[in-house]
């Protein structure tokens, strides 16, 4: 008998070891007392911004498809293993914009997200040809049943298609001939903002009747020959398409872009809005249900337009703004969090920043973290009462979770218990901050 309480004894205290060594409390001190916080701010308020203003307007498009040549794993919901078939082929798209002195480029995959290495593959690709970019805005359009491969670390081994260097290599190859091709292509552009109300298509996710962004916001480049590029975001997932569903596919942003290239435009870029909370109103999960559902807000985008302005001043402003965090908080209960070193074997290192693009009057916002549309509506009147258009898009070549409402912390939903990576004061943080970057905007305009 004293030998099994012996034992017991021995198994317990290791359990208890092992806790102690990879569980901590939450820390719920408030966020803006924090030195991260400050420095943060001091640095939004104290960096300058680069820029120039020019004579013209130059823009140029291009895409090339980053198809794999044998199917890789899906990327989405759960481990699904390689896709089975392709519904629709996978691209990289780009949009460059100069004023004849400085020159920014969009830069879209038909990805989950846009992890850091492929970001920072795709960033040293595209020095080593020399190609002349002042800044590259990471984006993508967020789909669920988009190609692996890009991930490192053990959360990407087991559940994102790992890290595999001929993907990474194609994805920085077709990148950099995208950008090329676009640059090689720039012409004389006007440019012009639309904005669209689609209430019907998307919905708040968690909360009945709760607060959503409707809108579709849209950059519309124009050459004289009539040839138009669209760049366009929207708030809800890319989530139509089945879990189950086991086909390569850009979900509904790849069959709205197809749309509105056959109607009106020569390129179409989706790049995800803040999508976080919100959800497509679809009726079904087949690749039928979701082009009709793709056709529907096409017709909303072509007949409901409710804002529009065109930008005349061909200036650039451009910045990015590095951003403190508390430490990695991936809870394990409402008060239990993982320790950082386990969160950082899981995920690895996510550093999180703000891309920064003033073009004229169109304020444009790229977030590391995925942000609730339900910020959205109090940004938009700041940036109007300072005279701007504002366009926030999220994946930006980084990722660190959800930002949500801090209101939201403690409910058990999974975008604030297992996707709110870095602690309770996040939502308040990122609307303070974008709602800072907004004034400063304004004083530049």
């Amino acid at each position: 008998m004293s030998r099994l309480l012996k034992t017991l004894a021995y198994f317990f205290g290791a359990l208890l070891l092992i806790a102690v060594a990879t569980i901590t409390t939450v820390d719920r001190s408030p966020i803006a007392e924090q030195d991260f916080y400050r420095e943060t701010f001091d640095r939004l308020s104290t960096t300058p911004w680069e820029g120039s203003e020019g004579e013209t307007w130059l823009a140029g498009w291009a895409k090339t498809n980053v198809t794999p040549p044998k199917p890789v794993d899906l990327v989405g919901y759960s481990p699904r293993g390689p896709y089975e078939f392709v519904q629709d082929s996978s691209f990289v798209k780009a949009i460059t914009l100069s004023n004849g002195k400085t020159r920014i480029a969009w830069l879209n995959f038909e990805l989950l997200i846009v992890h850091p290495a492929l970001a920072e593959a795709v960033e040293n690709g595209i020095k080593k040809v020399g190609l002349p970019t002042d800044q590259v805005i990471f984006t993508a359009t967020h789909t669920h049943s988009g190609l692996g491969g890009y991930m490192p670390g053990f959360l990407g081994d087991l559940a994102f298609g790992g890290y595999d260097e001929q993907v990474v290599d194609l994805l920085v190859q077709k990148s950099v001939k995208a950008i090329k091709q676009a640059i090689a292509t720039q012409d004389t552009v006007s440019i012009s903002y639309r904005k669209t109300n689609a209430p019907d298509h998307v919905s708040n996710r968690f909360i009945k009747n709760g607060t959503y962004d409707p809108f579709v916001r849209q950059l519309i480049f124009s050459r004289k020959d009539g040839k138009k590029a669209l760049f366009f975001t929207y708030s809800a997932h890319a989530t139509c398409l089945s879990s189950k569903f086991m086909g390569l596919s850009g979900d509904y942003p790849k069959f709205l872009t197809q749309n509105l290239e056959k109607r009106e435009y020569d390129f179409a870029l989706y790049a995800a809005g803040t999508v976080g909370s919100h959800r497509p109103m679809v009726k079904g999960n087949t690749p039928e249900k979701v082009q009709e559902y793709a056709a529907s807000l096409d017709s909303v985008i072509w007949l409901r337009m409710s804002n529009f302005a065109s930008n005349k001043l061909p200036k650039v402003s451009h910045s990015r703004l590095d951003i403190g965090l508390r430490e990695p908080h991936l809870r394990v209960s409402d008060r239990l969090r993982i320790r950082p070193w386990v969160f950082h074997q899981l995920v690895g290192k996510m550093p999180a920043y703000l891309d920064i693009t003033q073009i004229g009057n169109i304020l444009m916002i790229s977030s590391s973290g995925e942000l609730s549309g339900v910020f959205y509506e109090e940004w938009e009147q700041l940036a109007q009462s300072q005279g701007l258009k504002l366009i926030v898009t999220v994946f930006n070549g980084s990722y660190i979770g959800y930002i949500t409402p801090d209101e939201l912390y403690n409910e058990h939903y999974h975008e604030v218990r297992e996707m709110n990576w870095f602690g309770p004061g996040n939502g308040y943080y990122f609307d303070q901050l974008i709602k800072k970057t907004i004034q400063k905007a304004g004083q530049q305009n």
